[in-house]
């Protein structure tokens, strides 16, 4: 086992700080472009195709040929949905409707609900105590979770995702997640992991063996309700 430990709650800002900001600020650089991109290529193309699509329908009702009209309507209408479904996952990712709504717990269920039955993974998770925390924390923390999960699916996927809070002393909160992904975290994801715990004035530690990687993130003196 090859133990590694960020610190991240230390105030002082050093060249080291500076460049897992820089690697977060890339990062969350090129999350906005690859939404941009998508947006261009995806929505915006389709809707577009379909503003098309009842420009031809209106011209063929206009005409008489109702039934051809209709056809094309048809299709107009299933673009609409399949456009409208995919805007609902990328707001989903952005900031989940749950998160806001349910709290912590809701949302990482719903998160792994939805990726565990694309990837046939097993997700267990026991996070209720974080749902006590403030609306900021559960956001940072929640993106955490999400970034673990997405980063080991790209190194495995996994067959087990675990995702566990415990509290052994007040005002102490430990996270625990652990998955069976077959390789290392990448030191780029580990930086920007590492980043999101530092703003939290928390510690990450990490394990990693021949049965996944386990990540402890720390955090003390938490506030809870609204921060």
């Amino acid at each position: 086992m090859r133990p590694s430990s960020i610190n991240s709650g230390s105030p002082t800002i050093d060249n080291a700080n500076r460049e897992l900001a820089e690697h977060v600020l890339a990062a969350e650089q090129d999350e906005r472009r690859r939404i941009a991109l998508f947006l261009h290529d995806g929505p915006v193309q389709s809707l577009a195709g379909v503003a098309l699509m009842l420009d031809a329908s209106l011209d063929l009702v206009r005409r008489g040929d109702l039934e051809q009209a209709r056809e094309i309507l048809d299709r107009a209408l299933g673009r609409t949905r399949t456009t409208v479904g995919e805007l609902r996952d990328l707001s989903f990712n952005l900031e989940p409707v749950a998160l806001r709504d349910h709290g912590f717990a809701a949302a990482v269920d719903a998160l792994a609900q939805s990726r565990s039955h694309e990837h046939r993974i097993e997700v267990s998770l026991d996070v209720a105590l974080i749902d006590a925390l403030g609306e900021r924390t559960q956001a940072a923390l929640y993106q955490i979770v999400r970034e673990a999960l997405e980063e080991a699916i790209r190194r495995g996927p996994p067959s087990r995702f675990e995702v566990a809070a415990a509290s052994d002393t007040p005002g102490a909160l430990r996270l625990v997640i652990r998955d069976d992904a077959p390789t290392e975290r990448r030191r780029r994801a580990l930086e920007v992991l590492g980043e999101r715990a530092r703003t939290l004035g928390a510690t990450l530690t990490l394990d990693h063996d021949v049965g996944g990687t386990t990540m402890s993130l720390e955090l003390r003196g938490q506030p809870t309700g609204d921060d």
